[in-house]
């Protein structure tokens, strides 16, 4: 199973449900675009949750120094963005492929983030709640359905909010997997008590 974990927008949760997901699946795991903070990336965040000896966490097919949108941080960084270079690793083991900010994030003049999901991916869109975030999970549901890309699932991040959660569901029909609640803190142990309570949910998609 190939899962692509997308977002409604920048810091809404994406790398900590690709953490969670790759720890619930023994997953390997995969960021093709790193934008910024090359010492500190995702990648390197997801490690450090993750408690299982399966995953292998692959190499960013571009590592960006500047943190911006990825077709300007490669501009900065005097390199264009070519998404026939950008290739999935081989793996037989299930893979988690972590977006970068939303989907129509720009990867190039002509490529978005949209771009990167292939035939075989089930996407996971993340949905954190705030003023605004009904209009901006349906209009990315809608563009990835518009695309023929299957939407296997939502998780949603942060406090809990009944009547957003319920109005996204009823006009979507998407299988919640759960929530990802605002924690003080996550680390090693949160994480893998959401990925024990959202297993059986992912290895349904």
């Amino acid at each position: 199973m190939k899962l692509f974990i997308t977002g409604i927008g920048t810091d809404v949760g994406k790398t900590i449900a690709a953490a969670i997901i790759t720890e619930s699946l023994e997953a390997d795991y995969w960021k093709p675009i790193q934008a910024g903070d090359l010492d500190h990336s995702d990648s390197h965040k997801v490690q450090s949750f993750l408690s299982n000896s399966k995953t292998v966490l692959h190499p960013n097919a571009y590592a960006l120094k500047t943190p911006a949108s990825p077709h300007y941080a490669a501009a900065c960084d005097g390199v264009v963005i070519d998404l026939q270079k950008i290739v999935e690793p081989q793996t037989e083991n299930h893979l988690v492929v972590e977006g970068a900010g939303g989907v129509f994030v720009p990867i190039n003049d002509s490529d978005c983030v949209i771009d990167l999901i292939q035939p075989d991916y089930k996407v996971i869109l993340v949905s954190r709640h705030y003023l605004g975030s009904i209009n901006h999970t349906l209009l990315t549901i809608e563009a990835l359905q518009n695309r023929k890309i299957e939407v296997a699932g939502i998780l949603f991040s942060g406090d809990e909010n009944k009547a957003t959660e319920t109005i996204i569901l009823s006009k979507t029909g998407l299988n919640c997997i759960g929530r990802i609640e605002q924690e003080p803190y996550f680390d090693q142990n949160v994480i893998k008590e959401y990925a024990d309570m959202f297993r059986e949910k992912l290895l349904s998609l």
